[in-house]
C-alpha cells in the first residue's frame, strides 16, 4: 500500500485500528464519524483494488447532501480522486489514473430493496436513525451482500452512528456481547465525542449544543454515550460511572438482598451496607421461582458465612406459585434467611422517589452505589426504565424486575 498520513484524530484512528470484522464507532454530533467512514472505505481501495464497497444510509437525500461531499475531501486526504455518478449512485474512486474501487451509495428506507450486488465492505451510516426492526432487517440485507471470497479480505461491516437511544446498536454491539462473550473477537466499538474534534468545528458550535439540549441529550449528542432517550426516564439521574463502585462483598459481611417475586422471573439484588451507605454487589435474574431463588442464596451466599437479611416484595406473604401450601415468605424462612418485610408494598411513586435520592439528592450527593460490572442488569434497567403512556413505570419490557427488587430493600431501610 501507497504510505499515507490521512487526518485523524485520536478516536478515529483507534477506530481504523480496530481488527474486528463488525466495527462502530458512535459518536456526538459534528465528531466525524462520516469522515471516520469514509476514511475506512477509501483505507479498502488502498488494500482490497476492484473490490467494490457499499455505503448504506437512512435516506438518499443524505447520501446526495453529506455523503457525496464528505467522501470527495476525505478521498483527497487519502491521496484518492472520486468521480461520482448520481445516476447509478455510485463513487469511483482513483489513484491518480489508476481505478481503485467503486463504493455503491444504497438507502435503508427500503431494506428489502437491497439485493442483487455484493460489495467485500459496507459502511453503514447513522443506523440508529431507524427504528430498530428496520435497522435489524438492514443490517441481515447488508450481511447477505458480503459474498467477496478473496485470500485475506474480511468482508466487514463498519457502522458510525450518533446513539439514539438503546437501539440497534446497542442490543448489537453491547448487550449481545454480554450474553455472549465469544462474539467479542467479531465486535469492536468506540465512543467518540465532539470535544475529540473541537479542532475542526466552529469556535461556538459546542456551547450552542449545551444551550440547545438537556443534560441527558448532552450525554448522546455531544459525547457520543448511550442513554435513555425515551420520554420520562424512571431514574434520570443514575449514570454507570458516578453511580459505580468496584466492591464486592468481604468474607463473612452480612448480606441485604432486595427480593422481587414473578413467576418464572425471579430477581434478587445482593447489597452490602458500609458506613451505613449501600453498595449493590451482585444480582441473581432470571430465577425460575422461589424454591430455586432459596437454593441459589444458600449455596452462593449463607453457606460461605454471610448472614443473609432479605427485604422481599409484600405480596410474598400470598401463597407461592410454586407450593400453593405455603407462601414464598414462609419457603425463605425454612432456609434460614432473616426476613424484613411490611404488611404491604409502599406507594409506587414513594418507592421510585426513595430509589431517586439515594441515586442523587438535592445535595448533590449520590449515596447508593452499584457494582456495574457484577450487576449488568440491574445497570441497564436503571438507564433504560421509562414511564408509560399512563404515567407509571413501564412493566412491559422487564426492567422493572431489579429495580421494584432494589426498591423494596431501600426503601425498608
Amino acid at each position: 500500500m501507497t504510505t499515507i498520513n490521512p487526518t485523524l484524530n485520536r478516536p478515529q484512528a483507534q477506530f481504523l485500528a480496530l481488527p474486528h470484522k463488525f466495527r462502530a464507532v458512535v459518536a456526538g454530533f459534528g465528531s466525524g464519524k462520516t469522515w471516520v467512514g469514509g476514511g475506512a472505505l477509501c483505507q479498502h481501495a488502498w488494500e482490497g483494488p476492484k473490490v467494490n464497497a457499499g455505503y448504506f444510509a437512512p435516506t438518499y437525500p443524505q447520501i446526495r447532501d453529506i455523503f457525496y461531499p464528505t467522501i470527495e475531501e476525505v478521498a483527497f486526504d487519502w491521496g484518492l480522486r472520486t468521480k461520482i455518478h448520481e445516476t447509478n449512485k455510485e463513487i469511483h474512486l482513483y489513484a491518480g489514473r489508476q481505478y481503485r474501487s467503486t463504493i455503491l451509495c444504497r438507502s435503508m428506507e427500503k431494506p428489502g430493496e437491497i439485493v442483487g450486488f455484493k460489495v467485500g465492505k459496507a459502511l453503514i451510516d447513522e443506523l440508529d436513525v431507524m427504528k430498530a426492526d428496520k435497522a435489524a432487517m438492514a443490517w441481515r440485507k447488508i450481511m447477505a451482500r458480503m459474498r467477496y471470497k478473496l485470500d485475506g479480505l474480511r468482508n466487514g461491516i463498519d457502522v458510525t452512528t450518533t446513539p439514539e437511544g438503546f437501539k440497534f446498536v446497542y442490543q448489537q454491539f453491547v448487550k449481545q456481547l454480554r450474553d455472549k462473550p465469544a462474539l467479542r473477537q467479531m465486535y469492536g466499538l468506540i465512543h467518540a465525542s465532539t470535544y475529540d474534534n473541537e479542532a475542526n468545528l466552529p469556535e461556538d458550535y459546542i456551547d450552542s449544543l449545551r444551550e440547545s439540549y438537556p443534560p441527558q441529550l448532552i450525554d448522546a449528542y455531544l459525547r457520543g454515550l448511550f442513554v435513555n432517550l425515551a420520554s420520562g426516564s424512571v431514574y434520570p439521574n443514575f449514570d454507570r460511572r458516578l453511580n459505580h463502585s468496584g466492591a464486592v462483598e468481604a468474607e463473612s459481611e452480612p448480606l441485604h438482598v432486595g427480593l422481587d417475586f414473578n413467576v418464572l422471573n425471579m430477581t434478587a439484588t445482593i447489597n452490602v451496607i458500609r458506613e451505613d451507605l449501600p453498595t449493590t454487589v451482585a444480582e441473581l435474574t432470571q430465577v425460575r421461582d422461589t424454591p430455586t431463588m432459596a437454593r441459589m442464596l444458600k449455596e452462593r451466599f449463607k453457606d460461605k458465612g454471610h448472614e443473609v437479611i432479605i427485604y422481599p416484595d409484600a405480596s410474598g406473604q400470598n401463597t407461592s406459585s410454586k407450593n400453593a401450601s405455603e407462601s414464598d415468605l414462609s419457603i425463605l424462612k425454612q432456609n434460614g434467611f432473616v426476613i424484613r418485610v411490611n404488611t404491604r408494598n409502599p406507594v409506587v411513586r414513594d418507592r421510585v422517589n426513595a430509589v431517586n435520592a439515594m441515586i442523587l439528592n438535592d445535595k448533590l450527593e449520590r449515596r447508593w452505589k452499584v457494582n456495574t460490572d457484577r450487576c449488568p442488569v440491574l445497570t441497564e434497567a436503571l438507564e433504560q426504565q421509562a414511564y408509560d403512556k399512563n404515567g407509571e413505570p413501564d412493566k412491559t419490557t422487564g426492567h422493572d424486575h431489579p429495580n421494584d427488587a432494589q426498591g423494596y430493600f431501600l426503601v425498608n431501610r
